[in-house]
C-alpha cells in the first residue's frame, strides 16, 4: 500500500471516528436540554396560572371599589392572560393525565372563569348580595387553584424524576463512551502517526546513510534492505540500488575502457616506431651517391649532415612530445634533402607565428604529411610545385595548415581519411610502398591519443587543385602527454 493510499484511509478514519464522539456527545446534551426544559416549561406554566389567578382576584377586588375604568381594563387584561395561558396547558397536556385531578384542576380554572364573569355580570345588575356570594365562591375556587397547581408541580416532577433519573444514567454512559472513544482514537492517532514516520523516516535514513557511503567512494554496500517495502519510499529504494547497480557497471566499463585505450596507445607507438619505410632512406642516400659523383665534397657533406639529422629525428622516442619549433627544425631539414631531389620543380612558404612555436605536439606530426603531399601531389609535376605552412592561434586554438597545389584526392579518400577512428578505414588506407610508413591515419589517430576530443582536423582538397590538411590544437605547453 502506498503512502497515498494510507493517508486517504487512515485519516478519514480517525476523522469520522472524533466526529461520532463530537456527535453523541452533543446529541445526548440536547436531550437532556430537551427534557429539562419541558419539564421546566410545565412547571411555570402552573405557577403562572396561580399567580395569573391571584392577579385577577386583586384587580376584580379594585374594580368593585373603585368602579372606574381603568380597574376594570387590568382586570380584563388579566382574565385573557389567565385564559391563554389555561388553553396553552390544555393543548399542550391533550392526551396527557386524563386523570380525574387533571379534569379537576381544568374544571377549577374554568369555574373560577365563570365566577369572575358572575361577579361582574352582578355588579352590573346592582345585585350585592349574588355578586358577594359570587366573588367568595371565586376566593375559594382561586386557593383550590393555588393548591392543586403545587400538587401538580410535584406530581409533574414526580412524573419526570425517573426519567430524567434514566437520562441522567444514559448520559453518565455516553460520556464514559465519548470518553473511551476519544481515548481510543488518541491512541489510534498516536499509533498512524508513529506507524506513518516510522514508515518514511527509517527507509530514508537507510537511504541517506547508503548515500553518504557511497559519496565516500564506498560502491560495495548492500542496498537490498530499502527495496522492501511497496510503497513510494520502496519504490525510491529499487531505483536507488538499480542505480548504484549501474554505476558500478559503467565504471567497471570506463576501467576496461582506459585499460584498453592504454594497450593501444602502447602498442601504436610501439608500431609507430617500426615503421620507417626504407625507400625513403634509399632514395636518399642515392641523391647523396650521385652528387658526391658530379660535384665536390662540400655539398656531399651538408646533405650527408641533413640526412643524418632527419634519420636521427625519425628514430627518437615517437612517446616523447616535442615543441613546434622542433618540428618546424625537422621540415625544414627534410625540405632541404627534397630540394636536392626536386631542384627548383618546388618552392616552399612559411607563416609562422613566433607565439605558437612553443606548442606541445607528437613528434613526426608534419613530415607525413608533407611526405604525402611529395608523394601524391608534387611528384608527378615537372614544375610549379608549392608547399605551404602556416602556423597561427586563433581564439587560443593553434591552427596549423599544411597545403600544396598538387593533385588533390577524390571525396572518397577524403571521408576515409576524416573517419580515421572508424577500423575499416584505417585498414584500408594502409601506408604505400613510397611512404614512410607513419601514414596519414597514423597521425590522425597520435593526435585524437594526445590531445582527446577537442582535436579538429579538416581536409579541404579538389582534384586537379591541391590539397591543405588543417590542425585545430588546444593550447598546450605542459611537457607532458594528456
Amino acid at each position: 500500500m502506498n503512502i497515498r493510499a494510507k493517508l486517504f484511509i487512515f485519516i478519514p478514519i480517525l476523522v469520522l471516528l472524533l466526529n461520532v464522539v463530537a456527535f453523541v456527545i452533543f446529541q445526548n446534551g440536547k436531550i437532556v436540554q430537551d427534557s429539562y426544559n419541558i419539564m421546566m416549561e410545565r412547571v411555570l406554566q402552573y405557577k403562572q396560572i396561580s399567580n395569573e389567578t391571584s392577579e385577577n382576584l386583586l384587580f376584580l377586588n379594585s374594580y368593585i371599589l373603585n368602579h372606574d375604568d381603568k380597574s376594570y381594563d387590568e382586570f380584563i387584561q388579566h382574565k385573557e392572560q389567565l385564559i391563554e395561558l389555561w388553553l396553552q396547558l390544555s393543548k399542550e397536556e391533550d392526551g396527557e393525565f386524563k386523570d380525574i385531578q387533571m379534569k379537576n384542576y381544568h374544571q377549577m380554572v374554568t369555574s373560577f372563569l365563570d365566577f369572575e364573569t358572575a361577579v361582574i355580570d352582578s355588579l352590573k345588575r346592582d345585585d350585592f348580595e349574588s355578586y358577594l356570594s359570587k366573588y367568595e365562591d371565586a376566593e375559594r375556587v382561586a386557593e383550590f387553584i393555588k393548591e392543586d397547581g403545587q400538587l401538580m408541580v410535584d406530581r409533574e416532577l414526580s412524573y419526570y424524576q425517573p426519567i430524567y433519573n434514566d437520562i441522567i444514567n444514559y448520559s453518565e454512559k455516553i460520556n464514559k463512551l465519548g470518553i473511551a472513544l476519544f481515548i481510543v482514537t488518541t491512541l489510534l492517532s498516536i499509533v498512524f502517526a508513529f506507524w506513518m514516520s516510522q514508515s518514511i523516516s527509517i527507509p530514508i535514513s537507510r537511504l541517506v546513510d547508503k548515500a553518504k557511503q557511497i559519496s565516500k567512494g564506498n560502491l560495495d554496500i548492500e542496498t537490498e534492505d530499502v527495496t522492501k517495502t511497496n510503497d513510494e519510499i520502496g519504490i525510491l529504494g529499487k531505483a536507488f540500488h538499480q542505480m548504484l547497480k549501474d554505476l558500478k557497471h559503467y565504471i567497471s566499463q570506463h576501467i576496461q575502457a582506459l585499460e584498453n585505450n592504454r594497450i593501444v596507445k602502447e602498442l601504436e607507438l610501439k608500431a609507430l616506431q617500426s615503421q620507417i619505410n626504407p625507400h625513403f632512406l634509399f632514395n636518399t642516400l642515392n641523391i647523396i651517391s650521385q652528387l658526391a659523383y658530379i660535384e665536390g665534397a662540400e655539398k656531399t657533406s651538408d646533405l650527408t649532415v641533413t640526412t643524418s639529422n632527419l634519420i636521427r629525428y625519425n628514430l627518437r622516442k615517437l612517446d616523447q612530445p616535442v615543441t613546434l619549433k622542433d618540428e618546424v627544425e625537422h621540415i625544414k631539414e627534410y625540405f632541404m634533402i627534397q630540394k636536392a631531389r626536386f631542384q627548383d620543380r618546388v618552392s616552399y612558404e612559411y607563416d609562422i607565428e613566433e607565439r605558437v612555436l612553443d606548442q606541445i605536439i607528437p613528434s613526426l606530426t608534419l613530415q607525413p604529411i608533407l611526405e604525402n603531399a611529395f608523394v601524391h601531389g608534387i611528384e608527378e609535376k615537372e614544375q610549379g610545385g608549392r608547399i605551404t605552412i602556416s602556423m597561427k592561434e586563433v581564439d587560443s586554438i593553434i591552427q596549423i595548415q599544411l597545403s600544396d597545389n598538387g593533385n588533390g584526392m577524390d571525396e572518397n579518400i577524403r571521408y576515409k581519411l576524416l573517419n580515421f577512428l572508424t577500423e575499416e578505414h584505417s585498414t584500408s588506407l594502409s601506408p604505400t610502398k613510397s611512404s614512410t610508413g607513419l601514414g596519414t591515419i597514423n597521425v590522425f589517430k597520435r593526435l585524437h591519443l594526445f590531445y582527446g576530443e577537442e582535436t579538429k582536423i579538416e581536409i579541404e582538397s579538389q582534384p586537379g587543385i591541391g590539397t591543405s590538411v588543417i590542425f585545430k590544437l588546444p593550447k598546450l605547453q605542459q611537457m607532458s602527454i594528456s
